[in-house]
């Protein structure tokens, strides 16, 4: 099929797992017609002001804030000037979409979709979202009646959105982690990270900033004396929040079967190396897990809107594809459970084979296709 070369505004953002998805789909425009257009709009201060322009991609940033659910003045001073900065904003994306005049606007979740996909669909522009929880935003709640079609990850989400307007698209993930490893990348791995191949080798990852309940409960794993971990290697990815504090823990404890670090360079290898992967569960990551086919325990965030990473948890858990420890309970038990699936290779192979039967890997493509669809295109 011939894709023709269109204008396309996207929006969202506010954390990586809004933004990458948004890079992914405009990467596939771009691969589909190199002519294609494409302007991101973001909220100011917020992270895809950096990260999309790094891409190679224009950006616009309105003054949009979210609200802030904690009460303290700080954040009572932030939720007064709501109203008026999503007026401001809605004012700045319809002045955008008037310059830039798309053909279609997509959202992928976060701040700066709501005023923009609010302008668009007001101003007669073809939109579609893409929600990539299995508990939806708020964001694109409001959303949902508004645009023509809606992209998501998850069963189930005609709980939020109009049934007939739903796509089961998946999430866009990286192309580096979007099939499963195979032995050869493995022994490419195991050499990269300097492990021994007839280990076990457990992966501990809390995000480029790192989790604080996955921090300690590995350090309370070292202090018990790193019980049933004698055939276990370790990679620990403790987030450059903690890395100088992990570093000082460390400090006259020798234990050469663990590498910790603030960031991984390398996360196919990671993957590929790891018997068993233990992580949050944002949409993203999720994603990526099943793609890759790995067995996971997820500690799902307390710390987000709606509770959305135990959602998409238990998805997976519920297809007994992945494990779950709760957040609250992890200090004590991640690390004891961990091991114990480690020397469960049979359930190991069991969790892979269920959640491989999940992986959506042609996410980019799916949306790109229902965009053309809109647009009269397909």
């Amino acid at each position: 099929m011939e894709y023709k070369a269109i204008r396309a505004i996207i929006s969202g953002g506010g954390t990586g797992g809004h933004i990458f998805p948004a890079i992914s789909i405009a990467n596939k425009l771009k691969e589909l017609n190199p002519d294609t257009e494409i302007l991101f709009v973001g909220a100011e201060g917020k992270m895809e002001m950096e990260k999309v322009p790094a891409s190679g991609y224009k950006i616009v940033g309105l003054p949009i804030v979210g609200l802030q659910r904690q009460m303290n003045l700080k954040n009572l001073l932030n939720d007064v000037q709501v109203p008026f900065k999503v007026l401001s904003s809605i004012r700045k994306a319809r002045q955008t979409i008037r310059r830039f005049r798309p053909d279609i606007a997509i959202g992928v979740g976060g701040y700066a979709s709501g005023p923009l996909l609010w302008a668009a669909t007001a101003m007669g522009i073809p939109s579609l979202i893409q929600e990539q929880n299995g508990f939806a935003g708020l964001t694109n709640k409001m959303l949902g009646s508004r645009v023509k079609s809606i992209c998501v990850a998850y069963d189930g989400m005609e709980k939020f959105f109009p049934a007939e307007k739903i796509v089961m698209s998946g999430n866009p993930i990286r192309k580096e982690v979007s099939q499963p490893a195979t032995p050869e990348k493995r022994e490419e791995a195991c050499r990269y990270y300097g492990l021994d191949p007839e280990k076990k080798h457990l992966f501990i990852v809390g995000g480029s900033l790192g989790s604080r309940t996955l921090n300690n409960a590995m350090k309370q794993w070292i202090t018990d004396g790193c019980p049933g971990g004698e055939d276990v290697e370790i990679i620990w990815q403790c987030g450059k929040y903690y890395k100088a504090g992990i570093d000082s823990f460390m400090e006259g404890r020798i234990i050469p079967d663990l590498q910790w670090s603030d960031f991984i360079k390398r996360m196919d290898l990671a993957y590929a190396a790891a018997d068993v992967v233990v992580t949050r569960s944002g949409a993203s990551t999720v994603s990526e897990l099943c793609a890759m086919e790995k067995a996971a325990i997820f500690v799902p965030s307390p710390n987000v809107a709606e509770d959305h990473q135990t959602h998409n948890a238990m998805a997976l858990v519920e297809k007994d594809a992945a494990m779950i420890v709760k957040d609250a309970d992890a200090v004590s038990k991640l690390l004891p459970t961990a091991i114990s699936l480690l020397h469960n290779p049979e359930k190991i192979t069991f969790m892979e084979h269920n959640i491989a039967k999940l992986a959506l890997r042609d996410a980019a493509q799916v949306i790109c296709d229902e965009a053309y669809k809109i647009l009269g295109l397909k």
